[in-house]
């Protein structure tokens, strides 16, 4: 436990660093970072999003920390839909295969602009941090590779830091150390 608070503790002096807020590399392109962590610290880190979260708002960090809870933003866009007793429904009559894949589909999970990467563009004020949790909550549904495959290519207005509950080494995400993502993406591993 010792060793996920000194990672989070490194985590957030580092957003606090202006040059972390500032676009770099040849094309300018803004910084995605994965904070992998020990599935059973998932409680811990929750925690300390909020804290940041709560101490942001008073104004002094010259940055505005968003944070962007995936599985909470699948519910309400469900609920704003009125899907969710079809969905009950569904899952009942197809299966849980099937309502993976029409919700993701509803979601337009795939797409550059799909409902997720739009929501975060559209919430997303300048001089901002985004912080993007869930991951877990919403596997199967909501892959991670596709979240920021997506929103790299549609979101560059700020630095991305997504919090995943297992393992990321540079090439491969492996969701609660455990399920392997289909795809490989690349982005910065934040604190080892």
């Amino acid at each position: 436990m010792a060793e996920i608070r000194e990672r989070l503790d490194k985590m957030e002096e580092m957003i606090r660093k202006p040059p972390f807020r500032q676009s770099s590399g040849k094309a300018n392109e803004v910084n995605y970072w994965v904070f992998d962590y020990p599935p059973e610290c998932e409680l811990e880190v929750r925690e300390r999003i909020e804290y940041l979260k709560g101490r942001n708002q008073s104004g002094r960090d010259g940055f505005k920390l968003v944070v962007f809870d995936l599985y909470d933003m699948i519910i309400e866009f469900l609920q704003n839909k009125n899907f969710m007793e079809k969905c009950y429904e569904f899952e009942k009559r197809k299966g849980f295969d099937q309502i993976v894949k029409a919700v993701g589909n509803s979601l337009k999970i795939n797409d550059d602009d799909s409902y997720i990467v739009r929501y975060i563009r559209e919430h997303t004020p300048d001089d901002a941090v985004v912080f993007l949790t869930g991951i877990g909550k919403c596997y199967p549904i909501l892959r991670s590779h596709k979240v920021l495959n997506n929103l790299h290519q549609a979101f560059v207005r700020a630095p991305v830091v997504m919090f995943y509950p297992g393992t990321y080494n540079e090439q491969a995400l492996l969701l609660f150390n455990e399920i392997k993502d289909d795809n490989y993406y690349r982005a910065f591993r934040m604190i080892k």
